[in-house]
C-alpha cells in the first residue's frame, strides 16, 4: 500500500513525469535509440512544465483580478472551488485513500475502454483525473458505496467520461488543427459542445475571428500578445480604479495601486506567450512517442491533452470566448437567484481556461457571430451547472462552495440523480 501511495501522490499526480514516462515508453516502444527515447523523454517533460509555468503565471493574475473584481463591484457568493472540495474531502471526511485509489482506477478503466471499444483516447490532463476522482467518491460515498465497490464505480464512471467526451469533441477538434492526432483532455467538454451548438445554430456563414481585418493604423493588433494586452490592460486598470485606492494598495504593497494592475495586466499577457511556448514544445515531442503506445497498446490511440494545447489554433478566439463567458457568467451571478438558485461569483480562471477554449470550438463552426452568442450562452451554462450542484454538496457539509469543470459537476449530479436512486431501491 505504501508503494501505491507514493506512485500514485509522487508520481502519477505529477504530470509532467506522467506526460513524460509516458513517451518514454512510447519511444522504447519503437525501439528508438537511447539517445533519443531520453531526449524525448526530456523534452515532452520540459514543455509540459513551460506550458504549466506559463499557467501558473496567468493564473496568479487571475486571482489579482479576482480579488479587484469582488471588491470593486461588492459582489458575494460562492466561488466555485474543485480543489476546496478535495482538500475537504481527503482531511475532514477521510477519504484520501479512497480517492487516491480511483484517481488509478479511471486511468486504469480510460485505458480497457480505449483498448476494447471505438473510443481510443488516452486522456492525460492528469490533474483533471484528480478532480474527476475527487467528485466520483464524494457522491458515491454518499450514495452508499464503500471500499472496492466505491473505487471501482468511481472508477468506471471516470473512465468512461475520460474516453468519451475526448471522442465527443473530436470532430470540432479535428476542425480546428487540421489534423486527427491529437484529442481533447479537458473535463469542461459538455461546456464546449452546448457552446458549439448554439455557435452553429445563430453564427451561419460568420467570418472567423481570426479574418478580423484591423486598419492601417491598428496593423499592430493582428499581433496576438498585443492584442490580448490590448483587452487586458484597460480591464484591469479600470477595476482596480472601481475597487479603489485603499484597497488596491493592499495588494499593491509599494506601488502605486493602478501602475501595478497595469503590471498585472502585462503578466497575464506574458503567461500567455510563455504558454504558447510550452504547447509547441510539447506537440512536438508527445504526438510522434504517442504513436509507440498507439501501435503496441491500444491500437490507433490518441492522446487528449489539456485546453491549452488548442490556443495557438485561434488565438483571437481565445481572447473573444474569455470576455463573452465572463459576460454569461456576470448575467447568470443574477439572474440565478431569481429563480432560487445560489449566487456563483465568476470564477476567472475558468473563464479564461475554458471560456477560451469553448470560443476556438465556438470560432470553428459559427465565427464571430458564434462565439459572440454562443459565449453568453457558455457563461450562463457553467455557472447554472454548478448551482444546481449547490444544495447537494450543502447537505454533504461542503458549505459556500461548489465544483468548476461542467463534466466533473454532471459526474457529481449523475449519482445524485441516478445511481443513489437506484442503490436506494436496493437498500
Amino acid at each position: 500500500m505504501v508503494v501505491i501511495d507514493f506512485i500514485i501522490n509522487s508520481i502519477l499526480t505529477q504530470a509532467s513525469i506522467t506526460i513524460a514516462l509516458i513517451a518514454f515508453a512510447g519511444l522504447l516502444l519503437q525501439r528508438k535509440p537511447f539517445g533519443e527515447v531520453m531526449s524525448g523523454s526530456f523534452k515532452t517533460m520540459l514543455g509540459f512544465l513551460v506550458l504549466s509555468a506559463g499557467s501558473s503565471i496567468i493564473v496568479g493574475s487571475l486571482l489579482y483580478f479576482g480579488d479587484i473584481f469582488s471588491e470593486g463591484f461588492g459582489m458575494e457568493g460562492i466561488v466555485p472551488s474543485i480543489e476546496a472540495i478535495n482538500g475537504q474531502a481527503m482531511n475532514d471526511l477521510g477519504l484520501a485513500n479512497q480517492i487516491a485509489l480511483t484517481f488509478l482506477a479511471i486511468f486504469i478503466f480510460n485505458i480497457i475502454l480505449a483498448r476494447f471499444t471505438r473510443w481510443k483516447y488516452i486522456f492525460l490532463t492528469g490533474q483533471a483525473i484528480l478532480w474527476m476522482a475527487t467528485m466520483t467518491t464524494v457522491f458515491g460515498s454518499a450514495a452508499g458505496l464503500s471500499g472496492i465497490g466505491l473505487i471501482l464505480v468511481g472508477g468506471l464512471v471516470g473512465g468512461v467520461f475520460a474516453v468519451a467526451m475526448p471522442a465527443i469533441a473530436q470532430p470540432i477538434v479535428k476542425k480546428i488543427t487540421g489534423t486527427d492526432d491529437i484529442a481533447l483532455g479537458h473535463f469542461c467538454t459538455i461546456g464546449y459542445m452546448f457552446a458549439a451548438g448554439i455557435s452553429k445554430v445563430v453564427g451561419k456563414n460568420s467570418d472567423s475571428t481570426e479574418n478580423i481585418k484591423f486598419p492601417k493604423g491598428l496593423g499592430f493588433l493582428s499581433d496576438t500578445y498585443l492584442s490580448v494586452a490590448m483587452v487586458m490592460v484597460p480591464l484591469y486598470v479600470i477595476t482596480s480604479i472601481f475597487a479603489g485606492g485603499e484597497f488596491g494598495s493592499e495588494l499593491s504593497g509599494d506601488v502605486n495601486y493602478i501602475v501595478y494592475a497595469f503590471l498585472q495586466a502585462v503578466q497575464f499577457v506574458v503567461g500567455v506567450y510563455v504558454l504558447l511556448s510550452g504547447v509547441r514544445l510539447l506537440l512536438a515531442e508527445i504526438v510522434p512517442a504517442f504513436r509507440g503506445i498507439a501501435l503496441k497498446v491500444v491500437p490507433d490511440a490518441k492522446p487528449a491533452l489539456d485546453c491549452p494545447v488548442l490556443f495557438p489554433y485561434a488565438p483571437n478566439a481565445v481572447t473573444a470566448g474569455f470576455i463573452t463567458t465572463t459576460i454569461g457568467t456576470v448575467i447568470a451571478m443574477f439572474v440565478l437567484p431569481w429563480f432560487g438558485l445560489a449566487m456563483i461569483l465568476p470564477g476567472m480562471l475558468t473563464n479564461f481556461f475554458a471560456g477560451g477554449t469553448a470560443g476556438i470550438f465556438m470560432n470553428a463552426v459559427g465565427g464571430k457571430r458564434g462565439v459572440l452568442i454562443g459565449g453568453i450562452a457558455h457563461g450562463f451554462f457553467i455557472t447554472l451547472l454548478p448551482a444546481l450542484l449547490v444544495p447537494h454538496l450543502n447537505s454533504l457539509g461542503f458549505v459556500n462552495t461548489t465544483a468548476t469543470d461542467v463534466d466533473t459537476v454532471t459526474a457529481g449530479l449523475l449519482f445524485e440523480w441516478f445511481i443513489q436512486p437506484i442503490m436506494n431501491l436496493f437498500a
